[in-house]
């Protein structure tokens, strides 16, 4: 298996050291990654504007390059410029958790559903912030049953969270959002920030819920945006799609 490996938190983050090392169990291994930190970019490309390549040396036994752009970009820049055939795309290890809401403006999940737009299965991992510990315990067994026949054919993209310490593994919905948001002006500049509750999501099947009890969390997701469900019933089953 040919791997790609990206990340939002930069190309000097602990989560793509680590997630570099558990990758070359499972096959081949290509970094390209965000020069510095690309957090909350969502699924941003660099259209207006180039960016810079440099080919470093930091994973042993690994090809390695940190560009100054997006993890979306990083994705891309593999597949059309380095011309990788790579078989996945795993994205992370994100610090901090990527739930509910949070998933649409994460550059990991962008760079494992970038992956879905080149017909290819992308994996985004994320953990608690305060530790990798539950990733480093429990990814062997994540990765297998990803892997799997049942898992693999079903989905092309999927997003997992780690607790510190997992007490089993539970497939999920994304849930609600987990921020208490507010803005706060200093100098003339505003800053979006937020406390996080996970206990405000009351969704016994949802991410959020099932992470805040100790569950190693899996969400299969799209990256088709249109409401299946909606679109048919608007349509009325029409061909012309007119009412």
């Amino acid at each position: 298996m040919k791997i790609l490996v990206v990340n939002d938190d930069g190309i000097q983050s602990e989560g793509l050291r680590v997630l570099v090392e558990k990758a070359k169990k499972y096959g081949e291994v290509l970094v390209v990654a965000p020069k510095y930190n690309q957090s909350a970019t969502s699924h941003k490309i660099l259209v207006r504007g180039g960016f810079s390549v440099e080919k470093i040396d930091l994973f042993p036994g690994v090809e390695a390059y940190a560009i100054d752009t997006t993890p979306a970009d990083c994705v891309r820049f593999a597949c059309y410029h380095l011309n990788y055939d790579y078989d996945l795309v795993v994205s992370g290890v994100n610090k901090g958790y990527n739930l509910g809401f949070d998933i649409f403006y994460s550059g990991t999940v962008a760079g494992a559903t970038e992956a879905a737009y080149t017909k290819k299965h992308g994996f985004a991992f994320s953990a608690n912030y305060k530790s990798l510990a539950g990733f480093e315990k429990h990814f062997d067994e994540v990765m297998e049953l990803l892997l799997s026949e049942e898992y693999w054919n079903k989905a092309l993209v999927y997003n997992v969270n780690f607790p510190v310490d997992p007490q089993g593994i539970k497939l999920a919905v994304q849930g609600d959002t987990c921020f208490d948001t507010y803005f706060e002006e200093k100098e003339g500049l505003y800053y979006q920030l937020g406390t996080g509750n996970l206990s405000l999501d009351n969704n016994e099947e949802s991410d959020a819920y099932l992470i805040h009890r100790g569950y190693t969390t899996i969400t299969p997701l799209s990256g088709d945006r249109t409401n299946h469900e909606v679109y048919n019933l608007l349509k009325g089953g029409r061909k012309d799609g007119k009412r």
